[in-house]
């Protein structure tokens, strides 16, 4: 529930209706009050790290994190050790304790309210995202122009450099062919974008 509600947080944000750090605590802990009055098990819709111990969280960010920086997938090694009934390491416990349901489960955009920057999971050449059309156009959510999402793939990626500082572009191509840049993906322009479900 408290993934639901970060996610609706970002949602203001890119609607340009941002919500106070007041209000945000305040629906934080209602959605704590309802989860400790509750017995609802947890779904398949919520995030699957939630569901791991803070010390099973960081181990397993920093494994995923190592798999990114070496340009492996994370997800394709941990199921090859399983197929191959090869320990895993530190994130055998993931094996053991939480299955190939959970990894199934797990998406990139869940990494989203454990990152900073996309410092966890980098965009790829060839990954699905949707990007929100105020990157390109001035909209509001109660206008005759509200944002709207659009797929498309990445089809570059680089580093960029002006006087002072250092930022990613990402090109992409939507459907119809169109490619555009969007300068400073992950510093500027995080709230435009998100992963493809």
């Amino acid at each position: 529930m408290q993934s639901a509600l970060k996610a609706a947080f970002k949602q203001c944000d890119i609607a340009s209706c941002p919500l106070t750090q007041q209000q945000k605590q305040i629906l934080l802990q209602l959605v704590e009050q309802i989860q400790g009055n509750s017995s609802l098990q947890l779904s398949d819709t919520s995030n699957p790290l939630d569901e791991l111990t803070s010390e099973e969280l960081q181990i397993f960010l920093e494994f995923v994190k190592t798999q990114e920086i070496a340009n492996n997938s994370w997800k394709i090694q941990l199921l090859n050790d399983w197929l191959n009934n090869q320990d895993s390491g530190k994130v055998q416990f993931i094996r053991d304790r939480y299955g190939v349901e959970w990894l199934y489960r797990l998406h990139k955009d869940h990494f989203e309210d454990y990152s900073t920057a996309g410092d966890i999971v980098k965009l790829k050449v060839g990954d699905r995202i949707e990007v929100c059309n105020a990157l390109w156009e001035w909209v509001q959510v109660d206008s005759p122009c509200p944002p709207q999402w659009f797929p498309c793939s990445v089809i570059n990626i680089h580093q960029a450099t002006d006087d002072e500082y250092s930022y990613i572009n990402c090109s992409i191509k939507f459907n119809d062919g169109t490619e555009y840049e969007i300068q400073g993906i992950y510093e500027w322009n995080r709230y435009h974008w998100r992963w493809k479900s």
